[in-house]
């Protein structure tokens, strides 16, 4: 049965979940944006996740760990990006959680629109969906567009494996940007270490009633040559297995 619905925020606490391994190139300037960034009447607890990189990375984050907006988690070796994002989320305190890269792929302006459904009372959980000009494909790698369309291809062979096993019908349910309540996490257990993990969040909310929508963010997709992490082959494998375990266990 659905939740009743959450009341409104007058203001509240964003926690910025930011799982970080090797993103030398980027890392920087992306911490600069979201350490920088105001949201009126919500102060931002900047939840740092670095799995022990091995290009400089680590000392970028280093740098800014006495921000007072800041709350550094060291790992002491890469687990994945689910590993590093369930560390954020037992060290979250705010209201409210956001997923954010490192990888300066998505926008921080699209923060406000994400979050005003939840401010208002009106949802409890939203997807940043990056299908924001309305066409069918996600990615766009002028240095491996082979690569692009088969992920574009992917993305929509899975997307309907999940809308149909799960009643839903999302176009972007794989989206980084997922912001949610974090009441919504009360009575639920996650174990999935790799990129497994947005399948296994996303089944686990929607099962225990929170039904996302979708706004459209803007998106600037970044090739395998650029530093795309997804394995080709290994990935889609763990995440059919995430969709078979977790669509029928028990929450």
């Amino acid at each position: 049965m659905r939740p009743a619905p959450f009341p409104p925020l007058p203001g509240g606490v964003l926690s910025v979940i930011v799982p970080i391994y090797n993103e030398a190139a980027t890392v920087g300037a992306a911490l600069d944006a979201i350490l920088a960034k105001e949201i009126p009447g919500w102060r931002l607890e900047i939840i740092l996740v670095e799995s022990n990189s091995t290009d400089g990375t680590r000392d970028a984050v280093l740098a800014r760990r006495d921000h007072p907006r800041v709350r550094l988690i060291l790992e002491d070796r890469p687990r994945g990006k689910g590993h590093a994002v369930r560390a954020g989320l037992a060290a979250a305190t705010g209201d409210v959680v956001l997923i954010q890269d490192a990888d300066l792929e998505y926008d921080l302006g699209d923060y406000e629109i994400l979050l005003a459904p939840l401010a208002a009372g009106r949802q409890t959980f939203v997807l940043g969906s990056r299908h924001g000009e309305g066409g069918w494909a996600i990615r766009s790698f002028s240095d491996q567009p082979l690569q692009a369309l088969l992920l574009n291809a992917a993305h929509w062979g899975f997307t309907l494996l999940i809308n149909v096993s799960l009643g839903v019908w999302l176009r972007d349910p794989f989206t980084m940007y997922k912001v949610f309540r974090r009441d919504c996490l009360e009575g639920l257990r996650f174990e999935c270490n790799r990129f497994d993990f947005d399948w296994e969040l996303l089944i686990k909310l929607i099962r225990s009633g929170h039904r996302p929508i979708e706004i459209p963010v803007s998106y600037h997709s970044r090739s395998f040559k650029q530093g795309k992490k997804i394995a080709m082959v290994r990935d889609p494998l763990t995440w059919l297995w995430a969709l078979a375990r977790f669509r029928f266990a028990r929450l």
